[in-house]
């Protein structure tokens, strides 16, 4: 059974989203929808109860927080029918001991059975991944949903470059909005931040800060997930990504053409085939309408191209796995 709110007054035009894993993105990703009046929101997850729950405390938020969308809970996949949008955040956390292998096995087994599942109870709805390692959970999902490649993306570039801004904009206390930057390539050690791009209140970051403060607030960017994991000491963070996913979901939803750097599988984009890599594209309605091919220099393109190597051998890595 699910539990839910619905309000007979103007929302029955609003989409539906469906998010699949009721853990603290998940949950948050929920409350944001439905603070912004983006969608209706059915939670999934496996675990009894516990998509219910939080869908009930969140509904219990509405009088306070006066926003008019339903929020429903269930384990039940049938209930995403009709979804625009769904976004996977299932899967386990990389524990203590866990190599990058066995995420990666244990999440396949996690991410493959929920984009069949997603194919036959919601054929037309956009894909978001938010499961990691990141950019290996995006190719999987394309490969067994069988969508359109505009139709699957991941959320990573985002929250990356949002990390970088907020660091930046901290050390030189202006406010986030004032900084802009972008960060390409893969979720991790190997992400492209385009140093090059980087403003702040429209001048180059390079008026403000030195190279070698640029560089070290590059490595925190880097490192930036696993600096909070390290604070919590359980758990990972939440606030950040869910804003992510809803900054994706927005754009989807309202067919805003946002560029956005996003996750994507490419033909050709940058030179590269058959991989899936974060690249700015712009974000409407039908998911991926084109991926914008940036002037790279010699060196970002040759760093795009790593970090597309290393994501290949995780894709050579899951092919073995599901052979």
């Amino acid at each position: 059974m699910g539990w839910g709110f619905d309000s007979s007054t103007g929302c029955n035009a609003l989409p539906r989203v469906t998010v699949i894993g009721a853990g603290q993105v998940g949950a948050t990703t929920a409350h944001l929808l439905a603070l912004k009046g983006l969608a209706h929101v059915t939670l999934i997850d496996v675990v009894e109860g516990l998509a219910q729950g939080k869908a009930l405390d969140l509904v219990q938020s509405a009088p306070l927080e006066g926003f008019r969308v339903s929020i429903d809970g269930t384990t039940d996949y049938g209930a995403m029918a009709g979804s625009r949008l769904v976004v996977i955040t299932a899967g386990l956390a990389r524990k203590p001991g866990m190599s990058r292998e066995d995420l990666l096995a244990a999440n396949a087994d996690i991410v493959g059975p929920i984009a069949e599942r997603i194919a036959k109870a919601a054929p037309e709805a956009v894909i978001i991944v938010v499961t990691t390692p990141l950019d290996v959970m995006v190719a999987l999902a394309l490969q067994r949903s069988g969508f359109p490649r505009q139709r699957v993306m991941g959320m990573a570039g985002v929250l990356d470059s949002a990390r970088l801004r907020s660091f930046i904009a901290q050390r030189l206390a202006v406010p986030a909005a004032e900084v802009q930057a972008m960060v390409l390539g893969s979720h991790g050690d190997l992400m492209v931040p385009l140093v090059r791009s980087i403003t702040v209140r429209g001048e180059p970051v390079t008026k403000w800060l030195s190279a070698e403060e640029v560089d070290r607030i590059l490595q925190r960017t880097k490192a930036g997930g696993a600096e909070i994991v390290a604070l919590l000491k359980q758990g990972s963070a939440f606030y950040a990504p869910a804003s992510g996913i809803v900054e994706m979901a927005g754009a989807i939803l309202q067919d805003t053409h946002a560029v956005l750097p996003v996750c994507a599988w490419l033909q050709g984009e940058y030179g590269l085939r058959e991989v899936c890599i974060g690249v700015p594209a712009q974000v409407g309605a039908a998911g991926i309408e084109r991926v914008v091919e940036l002037p790279l220099s010699p060196e970002e393109r040759t760093a795009l191209a790593a970090s597309a190597g290393q994501v290949g051998e995780g894709i050579k890595g899951l092919s073995r796995h599901v052979g």
